[in-house]
């Protein structure tokens, strides 16, 4: 017994193995010699001999709540889900509340997809133990994966120490933070993961970390090597679908289209598609394979959805977006009655970049922040924090602004800039650049807290836009649905620029509007109309957004691969290749087609 706990203890889980099985033929009820034995086969993975070890256990002491929650735990390595929580259950009526309890019940929930449940586990665990870089890493992958991003980044203040965590974990640890925005924490872990010996899991999670901050000849290397790698086979689709990234970004579409479709081939579970089918359509676009491309684009919208189903299921409930945002309008006596209460001058107020999604929004974000004197911040939901702060203050919105009170529009503009500030740190004299494009759904609140703030609207052929979302791989629940076909995503753009437009008439906003087809066609008029606009004095720089966003790095946005390249037109009139594909809601955006004289484009 002292040899095989010896051999355990070291790590030397084969050797020990024999000698446990031996002592438990010899003393069937020996609860010490079980209780290793079931610790050596789970160390092994070898779950399918643990589970009867353990359930041994239960039968000799049913009332021991760390033999049920080691059950749960071989039960979950078995992808026995359900009867692990039923273990883990029975385990807390027991009386197990420890943190690797909480710990292996998020776990069970992150691998059945329960990200919500999950959360709120592991979030446990890591009160009980916050020095656990381990819990605390599964805690914001949890946070990240159920959209609770503040949250996220909530869990990542403070966190220096990453010992404990093994290369693959660190390196997925270093990926998560990356996407949730923290550059300078993720390029510590990058930093620490060249310092380390990799096995091929941590190395393609390397690789996945230098394409997404546009590193892709560093991508390329990390890419060759474990190509040359035996035990890279293991990595299965994970390796090819990156072999694939890589490809496209070189623009190799054809190898790229023969990867994601191998990967397919390999892929069992229809809502786990989608993560292919979706970079698959960009190739096929590219190589002009429309009907195929569409084709993609539905089957993946199918797979999200499904996936979704498993993720985030009261999304799939809610169904799809109702716009309650749009159907309330300021009331014009309420805004003879607003109080300015000494609003920020056009300087000292933020620089709003609005739109409907994919009307080349990131495109003029990087133009901006070129300039020395702007800062952006990439995407963030202040504005509806702001607006949330609104609503708290107990006024109706948007019908009642005028009753804001001067002292509660001054905290509510200083909690805007406070929450920029742990996002962004603007130098003396820099103007921040808020670039949300949904927040032309806030304008209302917008007006009421920055009445002197430069606005710009961005507008791109409305069957372009409808288009360019639905070939889009977003994220987010609600964006999630309202993608899901194009019937919906076009009324929602219909109903976004009715709204706009309505409000802009009562609200007379500071507004620019730059056409996405003219920006692009004539890059230096548009840049020097803009700066212009902003009363910016000229620099050179703005010129150049596909440098400044290269030596940028990270870009938060799913533009982040296009917006390294130079200006170009590629993108204008990519809808005339699937205009039958979009006749059914072209209707739908006729009146925009109108009124920006697209109709014959």
């Amino acid at each position: 017994m002292r040899e095989a706990a010896a051999l355990y203890g070291a790590g030397q889980f084969e050797r020990a193995e024999p000698l446990c099985r031996q002592l438990a033929s010899a003393l069937p009820t020996n609860e010490p010699v079980l209780n290793l034995w079931g610790a050596v086969l789970h160390a092994l993975e070898r779950y399918a001999e643990a589970q009867p070890v353990f359930a041994k256990l239960i039968e000799l002491q049913p009332h021991n709540a760390n033999y049920w929650m080691n059950l749960g735990t071989v039960r979950r390595g078995l992808g026995q889900y359900d009867q692990a929580l039923q273990a883990y259950t029975r385990a807390a009526e027991l009386g197990c509340a420890t943190p690797e309890f909480h710990f292996n019940v998020g776990l069970t929930h992150l691998d059945r997809r329960d990200y919500e449940s999950a959360r709120a586990v592991l979030k446990r665990a890591v009160e009980l133990a916050p020095a656990n870089a381990l819990m605390r890493s599964e805690y914001i992958k949890a946070c990240y994966e159920s959209m609770a991003m503040e949250e996220a980044t909530a869990a990542l203040q403070g966190w220096t120490d990453f010992s404990g965590l093994a290369p693959e974990q660190l390196a997925e640890a270093g990926h998560r933070i990356l996407n949730l925005g923290e550059t300078r924490l993720a390029e510590r872990v990058v930093s620490q993961l060249h310092a380390t010996q990799l096995d091929p899991r941590a190395t393609l999670t390397l690789a996945q970390i230098m394409e997404r901050t546009n590193r892709i000849p560093e991508a390329q290397q990390l890419i060759a090597r474990l190509e040359a790698d035996p035990q890279a086979q293991s990595l299965g689709t994970d390796l090819l679908i990156m072999r694939a990234q890589i490809a496209q970004r070189a623009g190799n579409h054809e190898l790229a289209r023969e990867l994601f479709e191998r990967t397919l081939q390999g892929t069992s579970q229809f809502h786990d598609r989608h993560f292919a089918l979706f970079p698959l359509v960009r190739s096929l676009d590219a190589l002009r394979s429309y009907d195929e491309a569409f084709a993609a684009m539905v089957e993946a919208h199918e797979s999200q959805i499904a996936h979704l189903e498993l993720t985030a299921p009261l999304a799939v409930v809610r169904g799809r977006p109702t716009w309650e945002i749009a159907k309330w309008s300021c009331d014009p006596q309420d805004i003879e009655r607003w109080d300015a209460a000494d609003p920020p001058s056009l300087q000292d107020s933020p620089i709003f970049v609005v739109a409907f999604p994919r009307s080349g929004t990131t495109l003029l974000e990087q133009t901006l922040d070129a300039h020395p004197a702007l800062r952006s911040m990439d995407e963030q939901p202040i504005v509806q924090a702001a607006l949330d702060d609104i609503v708290a203050a107990g006024v109706y919105y948007p019908e009642q602004l005028a009753k804001l009170t001067p002292e509660q529009l001054r905290t509510i503009r200083a909690r805007y800039f406070t929450r920029a500030a742990a996002k962004v740190q603007l130098e003396p004299g820099q103007r921040l650049v808020d670039k949300n494009p949904l927040n032309m759904l806030r304008l209302p609140a917008i007006q009421r807290l920055f009445p002197n703030a430069p606005i710009i609207l961005a507008i791109r052929h409305p069957c372009d836009v409808v288009l360019s979302c639905f070939m889009q791989h977003f994220r987010a629940p609600h964006f999630v649905m309202l993608c899901s076909d194009l019937q919906t995503l076009a009324d929602g753009y219909r109903r976004s620029f009715d709204f706009w437009y309505q409000q802009s008439a009562l609200l007379s906003p500071n507004v620019l509007e730059v056409r996405y087809e003219n920006f692009v066609a004539d890059f230096e008029r548009g840049v020097r109309e803009i700066a212009e606009f902003l009363h910016l004095p000229w620099h050179d720089g703005m010129l150049a957004p596909a440098e400044h966003a290269r030596a940028k790095g990270f870009i938060s946005t799913p533009s982040y691969s296009q917006v390294v390249q130079p200006v170009n037109q590629k993108a204008v009139g990519r809808w005339r290749a699937y205009e039958r594909h979009l006749a059914p809601v072209i209707p739908l955006l006729r009146p925009y087609l109108q009124r920006w004289d697209y109709s014959d484009r």
